[in-house]
């Protein structure tokens, strides 16, 4: 038997997606494909449960897109598994040859992804992490849902800058909305340097080295800087050793948690219960900005951009050491 798996998304989408995976190997005698963006592509190449590898560069879309459905088309698949569940992805498995195309139901679609024949998923039945929303790809195949489980594959032989013991402090998310002030990861590595004599080590993309610039301008304590330095295999190695990581609502945050770290994430506008560390800690401080009030409490409002982002405000970095305090305590 032989399945792709079309997930194209961020480094946080593939991490939730690979539980699927997992299960589907572990229940069947099959080949696993699957179609990625370049970010990801390192997790999936080592991963000892996935067979082939294709990747979809958007930076090139013309070229990438033919060139990628010529090397699809190569193969015959039993089974092909929309998870991206948007416009593009629906072409994508439409394209390749396929006896089962399945996706989600018209409700979890995008961009009226829902118009291509496939076999859909029966609706959700109650509110769901994405994980789980992922999983329910194992009904068609009749395949029972066993343990969550990422295998991760780790990086040993990779030199890394590191101390023997560090705190990371991811600093980056993809939202604005999202982010944490740069003032407060400063005054929390302080806090975390004086109350555990332990040194903080920033993580983030490149698109987050004025945010490190302003927590090194900040901070008293030594605070190292990795913020745009590491490759995913190096990131992979990094969050694995931590202490802790303190991250926002971004891909490190959930490849982390795949990981075994001690993970807190601070969540603002977006819904932990959906998009949060899987059964992970979270902090998250809800007002009534948004005006959207459920059973008399503030729910996210999922805002990409806010002018006044008070919910991530209200997160102190003492709300951190207590949540870390209770960590250690459990």
């Amino acid at each position: 038997m032989k399945i792709l798996i079309v997930k194209l998304g961020a480094l946080g989408d593939v991490v939730n997606t690979l539980p699927l995976a997992v299960n589907i190997k572990k229940k069947i005698n099959c080949e696993i494909h699957w179609l990625v963006a370049p970010l990801s592509r390192p997790l999936l190449d080592t991963h000892p449960w996935i067979d082939q590898v294709f990747v979809f560069d958007k930076k090139q879309t013309f070229k990438s897109f033919f060139s990628v459905i010529y090397e699809l088309r190569k193969h015959t698949y039993d089974v092909v598994m929309d998870l991206q569940r948007i416009l593009k992805s629906g072409i994508f498995a439409c394209a390749v040859k396929s006896r089962r195309r399945i996706g989600f139901d018209k409700d979890r679609t995008k961009e009226f992804s829902w118009l291509f024949p496939f076999e859909r998923l029966k609706p959700a039945l109650k509110k769901q992490h994405m994980l789980d929303h992922y999983l329910d790809f194992l009904a068609p195949l009749n395949i029972e849902r066993l343990e969550v489980t990422w295998q991760i594959p780790r990086f040993h032989s990779i030199d890394l800058p590191i101390p023997e013991k560090y705190i990371v402090l991811n600093i980056g998310a993809t939202k604005p909305a999202n982010r944490w002030a740069p003032e407060n990861f400063a005054q929390l590595a302080d806090i975390i340097h004086e109350k555990y004599k332990i040194p903080c080590l920033l993580t983030g993309g490149r698109e987050d080295k004025a945010a490190a610039d302003l927590v090194l301008a900040t901070a008293r304590s030594p605070v190292s800087n990795l913020t745009g330095k590491t490759s995913l295999e190096m990131l992979t190695e990094i969050l694995a050793h931590a202490d802790y990581v303190i991250s926002c609502d971004t891909g490190p945050m959930h490849l982390a948690r795949a990981l075994g770290s001690r993970v807190i994430a601070l969540f603002g506008p977006s819904d932990p219960q959906r998009t949060g560390p899987y059964q992970g800690r979270v902090i998250q401080k809800l007002n009534n900005c948004s005006n959207r009030i459920h059973y008399m409490q503030p729910v996210p409002c999922n805002r990409r951009n806010c002018r006044i982002p008070l919910c991530m405000q209200a997160i102190k970095p003492s709300d951190v050491i207590d949540k870390m305090e209770k960590t250690d305590r459990d």
